[in-house]
């Protein structure tokens, strides 16, 4: 029988940045993986899963047999840097070679991540069960139980399996040893779900029954549980981040007709602007889930009329400014060029106003708003830019402001306020919201190549996440808890011969 293999291959390095070899990681997440519809390349039966490596050996899962939709047990915990992109590679493949597969869909992988906190503590914990509902026509059922963890976004992620115990309605499982980490991630009220299913030699294992538990629960000592439906309700504690990119359009970046412009629209490379929204929109997309962007123009001329303006829609609908993906903001960036005329002053405040409406009316924690400015640097309402991010720094917001072309950047800087915090009329910024980059210290001397797209990314994000949470704690926002523990009063099913019979845990006190 063919052995298919999933090989868990580790990182790519991105830029100066080692994945494998990092210094100060910023946290550690668990990778848990699973697999649907994998091609079945057995002639008489299942495809048996598994997971090895290639470059650099960082994680292998176990083999599951007779099966095209595995859920791994083994994890993988890496260290996880906001600011950096971090690239994973998953490979499939049988040990024999595949003739005629290049190109042909095998299958979905299916990758969650969750940041792990400092829990070290580990439980030993056994289980027994009686009169299980008998599953196989000419004997008696062979029973394994299956842990899984719950998620904050309400999901499960399987985190432990039994071993089989053949032929018995009343199994007794061996006590095993498992880290209340991977139990629960720490949370001794996260709900754990147990199932239990009767194992076949082909794969296709019956399902007998469930419960619910917490480690708490267990932790206190024997407890009993019958097998019902339960329906959990989870509070999750999440953060939206929502990002809006603003381009300046001002007659000092040069004709976009000119080589000369920071704005040159070229058939064979992108310009400066491009070159820094596809660089540091790579990063930003990926903490946006619903990929949609809000993208502004602000300085110049639009048509009919050639009104002035410091805050238009770069895909022409003010009502619906939101483009799909960098990609769709990078369409509409260049379709503006084809239709606004450059012109000027450079006000940022417009922008900033725009975004803050929006933060000022979401203060409970569940957004953080996020706006990018790509300038040239010469601002002309640096006054009103300064009660702009004074007012702003007491709302959910972030500014990044990337510089491109030659010029002195002596107001970006100011506005960073790392040195000197910023002020407006006698009143300070509640806290710093600014973070400035100089495009030109990413490129090479040409101004056509950028030297490191990883690190430019990296200086760009690296304050957010400070941001973000200086934000929660001056509001005195904390995480909201896991899902409470699940007490029932009455079980679906009293009579344990109905429907999976009852177990029994012991589970050993946090320690």
């Amino acid at each position: 029988m063919d052995r298919m293999n999933n090989s868990f291959v580790n990182m790519a390095s991105t830029g100066n940045f080692d994945p494998l070899n990092a210094s100060i990681p910023a946290t550690k997440v668990e990778i848990t993986v699973s697999c649907r519809n994998l091609l079945d390349r057995d002639t008489f039966s299942k495809s048996d899963p598994s997971k090895i490596h290639r470059h650099k050996l960082f994680g292998r899962t176990e083999v599951i047999d007779n099966t095209l939709n595995p859920d791994f047990v083994r994890k993988f915990i890496l260290d996880y840097f906001f600011e950096e992109r971090q690239n994973l590679r998953f490979d499939f493949r049988l040990e024999k070679a595949l003739g005629g597969i290049p190109g042909k869909k095998c299958g979905t992988i299916i990758v969650k991540a969750e940041e792990l906190n400092n829990c070290r503590e580990s439980v030993m914990m056994q289980f027994c069960g009686n009169k299980l509902d008998k599953k196989d026509f000419f004997g008696k059922s062979d029973p394994f139980l299956v842990f899984h963890r719950s998620n904050e976004d309400g999901t499960f992620t399987i985190c432990h399996k039994t071993e089989v115990v053949k032929n018995t309605l009343n199994p007794v499982w061996q006590a095993f040893k498992i880290p209340v980490r991977a139990l629960c991630n720490g949370d001794y009220d996260r709900t754990i779900k147990v199932e239990v299913y009767d194992w076949d030699r082909d794969g296709s294992h019956d399902f007998i029954g469930e419960f619910s538990t917490s480690y708490r629960e267990l932790s206190r000592g024997q407890s009993q549980f019958n097998v019902y439906e339960v329906s959990v309700v989870q509070r999750t504690a999440e953060t939206q981040i929502n990002f809006t990119v603003a381009i300046d359009f001002t007659a000092s970046n040069g004709n976009p007709a000119q080589p000369t412009s920071l704005h040159y629209m070229s058939p064979y490379q992108l310009n400066a602007y491009a070159m820094a929204l596809k660089a540091v929109g790579e990063i930003i997309q990926d903490y946006d889930s619903d990929k949609m962007f809000p993208a502004l123009g602000f300085g110049a001329k639009l048509p009919p009329d050639g009104r002035v303006s410091h805050e238009f829609a770069l895909n022409g609908n003010p009502q619906n400014p939101y483009c799909t993906g960098i990609d769709g903001v990078m369409e509409a960036y260049y379709q503006s060029l084809k239709s606004v005329q450059l012109y000027g002053p450079t006000n940022f405040s417009p922008v900033i106003n725009h975004v803050a409406r929006y933060a000022a009316s979401v203060k409970d924690g569940s957004q953080y708003f996020v706006l990018l400015i790509i300038t040239d640097g010469v601002i002309s309402d640096m006054a009103q830019t300064k009660e702009s991010i004074v007012n702003a720094s007491c709302l959910p917001m972030s500014i990044i402001i990337v510089g491109v072309g030659p010029a002195e950047f002596d107001a970006m800087v100011e506005l960073d306020g790392d040195e000197i915090r910023i002020s407006s009329r006698g009143r300070y910024a509640e806290r710093d919201i600014v973070q400035f980059v100089p495009f030109r210290d990413y490129i090479d001397r040409t101004g056509n190549h950028i030297l490191s797209m990883a690190r430019l990314a990296k200086d760009v994000l690296a304050e957010i996440p400070d941001q973000f949470l200086s934000y929660m704690r001056t509001r005195g926002i904390k995480p909201s808890p896991g899902a409470a523990a699940l007490h029932a009063a009455e079980p679906t099913h009293p009579n344990p011969d109905m429907r999976g019979g009852f177990f029994r845990g012991r589970g050993g006190s946090p320690k």
